[in-house]
């Protein structure tokens, strides 16, 4: 069974008026382990203190987001306090605006999946929705893949529909060998309208879910880059939704 999590940006406003207070309130809601997306003036090691008392888990980072070899060993210090042995990398749409720029990508990718790698730390990329874009028909994330083949994946099931261009279910199949953290949005697919609770929208979560590898991924990672409703609510109701279909268990 997965775990459930959130990523902490979907409460990047509440975070900014009292981080702790927020981080109660998701430990309330009942999730197992949380994603955080900066630190708002906590340590690494004081955050990941209070999270364990709040009876969850940091169970991967966006905080520190890498992006230079260079800035790897201040990360390998980070996610020590942390506790995390996976560290996250992620680009923008210029990164895969052309083949050239995803071979500069891939191959950036590859130099610092080498370096954590020395470090006995697997390095996970996490996607946006251009990734999944066509070159000649092709997906521009399945060329990123073949060029940095031990890089693995956190895949954002919402964007890699890609606005309803492609099945998600399909994605999650193709890459479900390197698949290692799932992040789970819901919505109609259309970027002007804000998002919905997990499983209120137009994504096939279940089938989704029933495409991963259990063996790979431990946490399903909610999160709502806006929302419909009130963040907390809407954060409650994707949380009762993975819960009670039985999909994923919490700690409530």
């Amino acid at each position: 069974m997965f775990k459930t999590a959130v990523q902490l940006y979907s409460f990047r406003e509440q975070s900014a008026k009292d981080f702790v207070d927020m981080l109660k309130l998701v430990a309330i809601i009942g999730f197992k382990g949380v994603e955080p997306a900066g630190f708002y003036n906590l340590t690494p090691r004081e955050f990941k203190k209070i999270v364990n008392d709040l009876g969850m888990e940091v169970c991967s980072a966006h905080s520190p987001w890498c992006r230079s070899v260079e800035s790897i060993p201040e990360i390998v210090d980070t996610l020590g306090e942390l506790g995390l042995k996976t560290a996250c990398c992620g680009y923008g749409p210029n990164e895969f605006k052309d083949l050239d720029a995803i071979k500069a990508t891939a191959e950036l990718t590859s130099a610092m999946q080498q370096k954590f790698a020395e470090n006995g730390i697997t390095l996970f990329q996490h996607n946006h929705f251009w990734e999944f874009d066509r070159i000649d028909g092709r997906l521009k994330y399945e060329i990123y893949a073949e060029l940095c083949p031990k890089v693995m994946f956190e895949i954002d099931s919402y964007w890699s529909a890609n606005h309803g261009k492609e099945d998600p279910v399909a994605i999650m199949k193709q890459f479900r060998e390197r698949t290692i953290l799932l992040h789970m949005k819901d919505g109609v697919f259309d970027p002007d309208i804000p998002m919905l609770p997990l499983g209120s929208g137009k994504m096939p979560i279940p089938q989704v879910l029933a495409a991963a590898d259990p063996a790979k991924v431990e946490w399903v990672i909610a999160e709502l880059d806006n929302c419909v409703i009130d963040m907390y609510r809407g954060m409650k109701k994707s949380y009762l939704y993975l819960t009670q279909s039985g999909l994923a268990i919490g700690n409530r």
